[in-house]
């Protein structure tokens, strides 16, 4: 085996973009979701070693000096950070000539030509579902005889192998908690609507949505949703809580619909239950009041859900598959039953107005889940929303990241601007979180817990920081 590392490189300050964000971006709050596409891949190559950047405040200096003797680099990268993570590629081919570098991700599973082609640097790339792909480079196999690979041969030239095939067989995947336990510091990892310290996962990948805009489905994952059976979770949780024993607060499952597949959500949840661990999970709102209250009763503390718009054209437009009277009551099951949710919302999808973006807002009040993140529609290569904007000529001449890091929007619409967009982000924000009935649960969820109280109030000085700071964007347009 040839010695690894696993690297999600150095970033903007605060910049959620690494292997487990679905947004990369930075974010309203301090906000760190663990490296689970590059965690899993380390599992499975003996010896190797996973750096995540960001969570843990390292520089390239910091990179260079863990990767000096290391034959292998993977990289995660992100189309808004492909930019910034050449540069760190171009660091370690500068301290040492003779190594390998390659980027795993989204944006280099549909556009490996071009990656390889714009970016010299760059020795292969990793297309598609990529764990075993990674192995068999750790192995030192003849690239020529990797699938889903595409590199450079010494001659210059670009080279692409066969794909590989999806993963079916997940039982036999190893647990990447092992990995975090080893090579990351749980302490760094905080998610605003997750108790600390918290750990995230998957148990298995793929979603059967077909949702427009959603990256990793269209890219990597594929529309099947591939999992471990409930008994391999099962011991995957046992052997959690002997490697953290009582350190950690909630466990969030982060399969793209973890709830989709009903029995299979109960069944894992009874082990939660045995175990006495709390855990999240996202979920669709359509769930009945029955499949609540049994995963409720066996732990389950919140639900993320993506609502997305308060318009229901809009949603249909998007593919989402929900309607707003099944998400209506689906809050008002999970408000009898005591269970809290995140609800995710985004602006500008197809094709937003002013009136549809009115509409969510007083959605988004009426139904008032606990908490909100407010995004702006991202066209990621590979998604349909992408080929639609391209179609249609919605997209604007701005990045999908200001040099800041924070979200700016690609898209515009004949009757709203990409400015128009971005101003209603912090519009929401406001109207949501300043009235009684949202600040209101906030502040008993403070009174009841020092830790809580702490975190929220280092968390609205870092928002009104972050309010301030797309204001000074706004003004450099």
């Amino acid at each position: 085996m040839k010695k690894t590392l696993f690297l999600s490189p150095p970033s903007f300050n605060g910049f959620d973009g690494g292997a487990g964000s679905r947004y990369q971006a930075k974010r309203e709050i301090t906000s760190f979701w663990y490296p689970t596409w590059l965690a899993q891949p380390a599992a499975l190559v003996p010896g190797s070693k996973l750096v995540d950047a960001p969570p843990h405040g390292q520089t390239v200096e910091d990179v260079l000096k863990i990767a000096k003797d290391y034959e292998l680099v993977i990289m995660h990268t992100s189309t808004p950070s492909l930019a910034n993570d050449v540069k760190c590629a171009e660091a370690l081919k500068a301290q040492n000539p003779a190594v390998e570098v390659g980027l795993i991700g989204a944006h280099v599973a549909v556009l490996p030509e071009q990656t390889l082609r714009d970016n010299p640097v760059i020795d292969f790339v990793c297309r598609h579902e990529f764990d075993y792909t990674c192995k068999d480079l750790a192995a030192g196999d003849p690239w020529d005889q990797i699938k889903g690979l595409s590199y450079r041969d010494p001659d210059g030239n670009l080279c692409h192998t066969p794909d590989r095939d999806l993963i079916h067989d997940w039982d036999v995947m190893p647990s990447v908690l092992p990995v975090y336990a080893r090579d990351l510091d749980i302490e760094k990892y905080f998610i605003g609507y997750l108790l600390h310290p918290y750990i995230s996962f998957y148990t298995g990948r793929g979603c059967p949505a077909k949702c427009s805009f959603c990256l990793w489905p269209q890219t990597i994952g594929g529309h099947q949703y591939r999992t471990k059976s409930p008994e391999a979770v099962g011991r995957e949780l046992t052997e959690a809580k002997a490697i953290f024993g009582d350190r950690i607060r909630e466990y969030m499952f982060d399969d793209d619909t973890f709830t989709i597949d009903k029995p299979r959500a109960i069944a894992i949840s009874e082990h939660m239950k045995r175990l006495k661990l709390t855990w999240s999970c996202n979920a669709r709102a359509n769930l009945d009041y029955d499949t609540l209250k049994q995963l409720r009763d066996n732990g389950l503390r919140l639900l993320l859900v993506g609502f997305e718009s308060g318009n229901q054209q809009i949603l249909n437009n998007i593919n989402k598959g929900i309607k707003l009277e099944a998400a209506r009551q689906f809050m008002k099951h999970c408000r009898d039953l005591g269970i809290t949710v995140h609800g995710t919302f985004i602006i500008g999808l197809p094709i937003e107005t002013r009136e549809t973006i009115e509409e969510t807002i007083r959605f988004a009040c009426e139904i008032s889940p606990h908490t909100i993140q407010v995004s702006i529609a991202a066209p990621y290569p590979g998604t349909e929303l992408y080929q639609q904007a391209i179609a249609n000529g919605w997209f604007s001449d701005q990045a999908l990241v200001a040099n800041s890091g924070i979200q700016t929007s690609t898209l515009h619409y004949p009757d709203l601007s990409s400015a128009e967009i971005e101003d209603a982000v912090e519009q929401m924000y406001r109207r949501f979180y300043f009235r009684p009935k949202a600040i209101v649960p906030i502040v008993r969820e403070m009174l009841g817990d020092r830790q809580m109280l702490m975190r929220r109030l280092r968390e609205g000085g870092e928002f009104f920081s972050y309010l301030k700071d797309r204001r000074t964007q706004a003004a450099t347009r």
